[in-house]
């Protein structure tokens, strides 16, 4: 089974309402500004699931430098946690809020 389908459209959020033009360096699958997305994949970029629930965010993955690598999401419907990488262009303060309620959870 393919494990990623490329898939870097555009799209408006759910969430918030920004309008998300596609990603540079990698596919673009949640908001750069609210960093909330869709549950709509099984595998990356595959539109596959059937759920579309909001997958909000709940945590930062950290990189063996401490960097910030992938960001950590939870489905609202299902309660799937999935993961996916930072986007260049991912609002930094909303970032470091995400990781800020990490640490004191």
């Amino acid at each position: 089974m393919k494990r990623f389908t490329h898939n870097n459209d555009e799209f408006v959020c759910e969430v918030c309402g920004a309008k998300n033009p596609p990603a540079v360096k990698t596919c673009r699958n949640h908001c750069y500004k609210c960093l909330c997305s869709k549950h709509v994949d099984i595998n990356p970029g595959d539109r596959a699931a059937t759920c579309h629930g909001v997958l909000n965010p709940i945590g930062i993955d950290l990189k063996g430098d401490g960097t910030m690598d992938r960001i950590v999401f939870k489905c609202k419907t299902c309660n799937q946690v999935s993961r996916n990488k930072i986007a260049e262009d991912d609002d930094r303060d909303a970032l470091f809020e995400v990781f800020g309620k990490q640490l004191i959870a």
